[in-house]
């Protein structure tokens, strides 16, 4: 059923002009994700992972193809239609975590609240993220007095305060200590389970892929069969 479809993407190609030579990151990607389903990517450096990774999260654009997300057609919108798309259907994780440095735990998780321009109720919504990861005892402390355990649980509660139709996880184990790497995925596989929102994990690590429900393989801008 199309309406059970988070990302739906049609023959995508993404060309790179680099002086007089044209790179084909990506040549010719079709796939479909849907709603509640979890997914791993994996490829080698120069497969096409990042790149699709980015026009997924409506960071970049398309060369050619379609783009459907959570219903909304994304492949020819400008700057300003992608970044309000981005911010209400996509919750990233990166491997760095990403967090600002100065401000407690509960302004970080405001941010994307901030710019959607939501004034009631964010502070209430942000705790909420917050208790959902299992900080609600951390939500005035800034990154330098947490754990990178602990960081990369705001970073989480950040991404799913939104309620957002998809989770974007790149490495989002990859700074962290097996134990902690441990805990975060089974964090991230529970609230998936819970909330049903549909995650991408974008991994090298084959330990991370396998607890996925499906392994997407690129090489050469195309997906393996």
């Amino acid at each position: 059923m199309a309406d059970k479809c988070v990302i739906c993407i049609n023959h995508i190609t993404k060309v790179y002009q680099m002086g007089e030579i044209q790179v084909h990151a990506l040549a010719g990607v079709s796939l479909k994700i849907k709603r509640g389903e979890v997914v791993s990517i994996m490829g080698p450096s120069g497969s096409g992972k990042s790149t699709l990774m980015n026009i997924l999260g409506c960071l970049d654009r398309p060369s050619s193809g379609e783009y459907t997300l959570d219903g909304e057609s994304v492949q020819t919108l400008d700057d300003d239609q992608l970044a309000s798309i981005r911010n209400r259907k996509v919750g990233f994780i990166f491997q760095s975590f990403n967090l600002l440095s100065r401000t407690t735990a509960l302004a970080n998780v405001e941010l994307p609240l901030r710019y959607a321009g939501l004034t009631t109720e964010r502070r209430e919504k942000a705790y909420i993220a917050l208790k959902a990861v299992g900080l609600e005892d951390r939500v005035y402390h800034k990154p330098s007095e947490l754990s990178g355990g602990q960081q990369q649980r705001v970073a989480i509660a950040r991404a799913l305060v939104n309620n957002p139709a998809m989770i974007l996880a790149d490495e989002p184990t990859g700074n962290l200590d097996s134990k902690s790497g441990r805990e975060i995925m089974e964090l991230l596989l529970n609230l998936n389970r819970d909330l049903k929102t549909t995650l991408i994990i974008v991994t090298h690590d084959p330990t991370i892929a396998t607890q996925t429900e499906r392994i997407i393989r690129l090489r050469d801008g195309l997906i393996e069969k």
